[in-house]
């Protein structure tokens, strides 16, 4: 059976994956072996912007795959699609963020984007949050605020500080010693946190004070998630290095790193090849992304996206709902407790509903579904979310007035 060979031959990440048999996806919808519809709240983890084999992106892959796959390692080749992307990206950047360089995944990304800072102004220390999530490679976990998540695997990455996020009693703790500060715009395995008072501003300005370099990990909140393209934009900071991934490619994977011209031309020389990738830029997967990043722009998802939030936060109001973090499609909805979060989630699952979890918040139910939901999906999900919180309320209720 594949779900034998599953558990026997693929390599696993937790000690109960949900193990779901996937026979086909489509639009906001996922379909088991049984042909079991499951409206999708979780988007791949933020990944599926335009849902699940969104026209656009098909034809866009498509049309690549008739003409050449992979042809040359990152760099060396000019490929339309990898061009025609940065370029893309360019366009709805700031000046000073001009320059990407594409990888094969946003903790790649991060790792480019830490090299990148330590090149550029020739210190060694990084600042970054607790509780913060930037990826599971060594330089990226090194980074990580979580040590329950990094202890097995030290020692790592040396010179490496923490702050809190949103506590502007730290910012004295960046110095003329501090390579780059490297902070997710909104705070995503930690409960779906918003900078608040103005914080990314005022890191802002402590960087421009030291001389150190403000990296924002966009990883998930990038990609029209937040209502705008990039989640800084709502908050009075412009990073100089940005890190995007999961939703850029459509549902194929991608990272990227973007600075200014002159920032990214040390990665060039002394010494050469200063960053590498082989498949980083990959010509189809560079396809769909400028395809996914086009729909976005070009339509009205980025706006509808605040609208959606509003309608998820008129729908989920539940006594066993203490608060909505996020904003745009990126929500948390926060429960009194572990168990409870794990019951509603396998329960909506059951019932045709994907949730999932945050990596370190275990009282948050993770919903980010695709930009392309529609209000009548939504309303539709949120009632099945009600419904087993009813029923697990009336329970408590029940066994309360027993004891």
């Amino acid at each position: 059976m594949l779900s034998e060979d599953f558990l026997k031959y693929q390599a696993q990440t937790t000690p109960h994956p949900l193990a779901m048999e996937i026979s086909h996806a489509e639009g906001c919808y996922i379909y088991d072996t049984n042909n079991k519809a499951y409206l999708d709240f979780v988007a791949g983890v933020s990944a599926c912007s335009l849902g699940h084999k969104h026209p656009k992106v098909v034809k866009a892959i498509k049309q690549q795959l008739d003409k050449y796959l992979h042809v040359m390692v990152y760099g060396e080749y000019i490929q339309e699609p990898a061009v025609e992307l940065t370029k893309l990206l360019a366009k709805h950047l700031p000046e000073s963020l001009e320059t990407t360089y594409l990888t094969n995944s946003g903790t790649e990304a991060i790792e480019g984007a830490l090299k990148l800072a330590r090149r550029a102004t020739g210190r060694s220390q990084v600042i970054a949050a607790k509780h913060a999530y930037h990826g599971n490679t060594m330089g990226s976990m090194s980074v990580m605020g979580y040590e329950e998540r990094k202890q097995a695997f030290r020692p790592l990455v040396p010179d490496i500080q923490f702050i809190t996020f949103n506590n502007c009693d730290d910012l004295n703790l960046i110095t003329r010693k501090t390579a780059a500060v490297i902070l997710e715009t909104i705070q995503g395995g930690a409960g779906f946190i918003e900078p608040n008072q103005n914080y990314l501003a005022k890191v802002r300005t402590r960087c421009d004070e030291v001389g150190a370099l403000l990296i924002l990990d966009e990883i998930q909140p990038g990609i029209g998630r937040t209502g705008k393209l990039f989640g800084f934009e709502h908050y009075n900071c412009v990073p100089d290095i940005l890190v995007t991934g999961k939703g850029l490619g459509g549902g194929m994977p991608i990272g990227a790193f973007t600075a200014s011209k002159a920032m990214m031309s040390t990665l060039k020389d002394n010494p050469k090849l200063g960053h590498i990738t082989t498949f980083g830029g990959h010509p189809v997967i560079a396809a769909a992304a400028l395809a996914t990043v086009k729909e976005i722009t070009e339509s009205k998802l980025m706006p509808q996206a605040l609208e959606k939030e509003q309608l998820f936060r008129q729908h989920l109001v539940h006594p066993l709902i203490e608060d909505i973090r996020g904003k745009g499609l990126m929500l948390a909805a926060i429960l009194p407790s572990e168990d409870l979060v794990n019951e509603v989630i396998l329960k909506c699952q059951n019932q045709g509903l994907i949730l999932f979890w945050l990596l370190f918040e275990p009282k948050a139910i993770r919903i980010t579904p695709p930009l392309t939901i529609t209000n009548e999906e939504i309303i539709k999900g949120c009632e099945l979310i009600i419904q087993v919180l009813d029923t697990i309320y009336q329970k408590q209720k029940a066994i309360n007035k027993i004891i």
